[in-house]
């Protein structure tokens, strides 16, 4: 396993006018180079925070087969007016991930909604209710100890995450993601995602929170 990419940091696909001030997707080459390196054509590929359907279109471009979970019903109609798998795409809870009757997944790829350790609430139900960093990365094992249950065995799961900075303060939410998950899923490690931008990048780094990379912590269902 590689310990270190570089990819682009730009988006092929337009989204809606209305997704575009709140566009938090990671790139195609991201999917694309997981797709590549740890799937194969028909494989089953699984993304539990579908957000503006990055997986299911890159997928279905690759000849995978996406399912997947969006808890914000604008997000959910957008990905299912777009792609051709349709019913695949759960409005839905990743909380409540295993009443949906998914099958038996060969890769999962997603990037859950990020968290600074001293917000106070809850990014799991879009900021409704309150919350904590302690019970958000709670929930983060909880929801992937669902995973596990649906994914195949031996199969990899991976969690797209950055730390973040903010007003001086450093959220360690990449290196407390791979502890928590830990105690469900087996750590591969990590593989470090390298941003590379346009030329107009700002001096706090290009992945817009606070840093010029990210992290793809890589699990196995062992």
């Amino acid at each position: 396993m590689r310990t270190s990419i570089t990819l682009p940091l730009v988006h092929k696909r337009e989204v809606p006018t209305q997704f575009k001030d709140d566009d938090n997707r990671f790139a195609e080459s991201l999917v694309e180079y997981f797709l590549k390196n740890y799937t194969q054509k028909g494989d089953i590929v699984l993304d539990i925070f579908a957000g503006l359907g990055t997986t299911f279109f890159v997928a279905e471009e690759m000849e995978r087969i996406p399912y997947g979970v969006e808890y914000l019903e604008d997000r959910y109609l957008y990905i299912k007016e777009h792609v051709k798998s349709k019913d695949n795409i759960i409005h839905g809870d990743a909380l409540k991930l295993l009443e949906y009757q998914l099958p038996k997944c060969d890769f999962c790829l997603a990037s859950p909604v990020y968290m600074n350790k001293e917000d106070t609430e809850n990014p799991y139900t879009a900021c409704e209710t309150n919350g904590s960093y302690e019970q958000y990365l709670e929930d983060t094992r909880r929801i992937y100890s669902y995973v596990k249950e649906i994914m195949k065995p031996d199969s990899y799961i991976v969690i797209e995450v950055s730390n973040l900075k903010r007003n001086g303060v450093v959220t360690t939410l990449a290196w407390d993601i791979a502890k928590t998950v830990s105690e469900v899923l087996h750590f591969e490690g990590e593989i470090i995602v390298n941003w590379v931008g346009n030329g107009s990048e700002k001096e706090d780094g290009i992945y817009n929170y606070g840093y010029d990379h990210s992290y793809c912590l890589v699990f196995r269902n062992k």
